[in-house]
């Protein structure tokens, strides 16, 4: 049982920050997905793959992770590079 603890991004399409701040830990999947024969719907046995833990720092995930035994994997948040441009290089 491994799981992955990592910082939510900001979504690429709005400009707002909201819940940026939040770390998330998810269990990594531990079997593939197959589809069912009746519906076609895509789906699996693990239940883990639904939990989602958010904590407010990246200090209480790691605390609770270590406190349950989990296995997990910190994923580093990328670091922000602001492109600065003027309406004028739009047109060079």
């Amino acid at each position: 049982m491994t799981a992955r603890i990592y910082q939510i991004q900001k979504n690429a399409l709005q400009s707002g920050k909201a819940l940026t701040r939040k770390w998330v830990l998810e269990y990594v999947p531990a079997e593939a997905k197959k589809p069912d024969p009746l519906t076609g719907w895509a789906g699996s046995g693990d239940t883990r793959q639904q939990l989602k833990l958010t904590f407010p720092s990246q200090e209480a995930a790691i605390a609770y992770a270590e406190r349950e035994a989990i296995a997990y994997t910190l994923i580093a948040t990328p670091p922000k590079t602001l492109k600065l441009q003027a309406y004028a290089d739009n047109f060079r």
